[in-house]
């Protein structure tokens, strides 16, 4: 069934040729949006991310330890930690992809400055539902990141495809069909000012 898309975007009618040049649009974009407001689009997200979840009853979830260009879903993780019924993960780095872990404290810096929990070598749930960051998304609702590729082969490496929503402190969202086969692709992406979702 060929996608739906519910909801606008500025760059919509903007065409790009590559995903290259798309990502250096939403770096420059996000760039700007990081230095002014970032508090209360991440608190927007927040409060965005909690419905969807209320919404689908998805119980376990995928979540992420921010950065700083990336939306600040420490609401989300205080939430669901202290809510009963609810499980949490978290991305733990292994060379070129990440597995999953349950979040706990403490947390440590790792590469690319970002947090992890403690390893853990237990056998992991199935989630229902994951949390993604981006720099923007492709009219295919296909995922444009930082080029690591690290989501790309974790979700690769799944029996099952959990909902994927994809979260951004800004809107950079191209009809350009920019992205590539392997790059994932979402159910449904927040940002502040709105929600877009695909139906297949």
């Amino acid at each position: 069934m060929k996608n739906i898309l519910k909801g606008t975007s500025k760059d919509m009618k903007k065409k790009f040729e590559n995903k290259n040049d798309f990502r250096k649009y939403c770096k420059y974009r996000l760039k700007k949006a990081v230095k002014s407001g970032k508090i209360k689009r991440d608190f927007l997200v927040n409060r965005k991310i909690l419905k969807y979840i209320d919404n689908t009853k998805t119980k376990n979830i995928l979540l992420y330890l921010p950065l700083s260009e990336e939306v600040d879903i420490t609401m989300v993780l205080k939430k669901l930690r202290k809510t009963k019924g609810y499980t949490v993960f978290v991305p733990f780095m292994e060379g070129v992809s990440f597995k999953m872990v349950k979040f706990r404290l403490p947390l440590f810096r790792k590469r690319f400055q970002i947090l992890e929990p403690k390893n853990s070598y237990a056998r992991g749930k199935k989630i229902d539902l994951a949390i993604v960051p981006v720099l923007g998304v492709d009219g295919a609702f296909r995922r444009v990141g930082f080029g690591k590729g690290m989501y790309d082969r974790f979700f690769e490496s799944l029996a099952y495809k959990p909902k994927i929503a994809f979260v951004e402190l800004i809107e950079c969202y191209t009809s350009s069909h920019v992205g590539e086969a392997h790059d994932i692709q979402a159910d449904i992406y927040i940002t502040p000012n709105n929600k877009i979702e695909v139906k297949r």
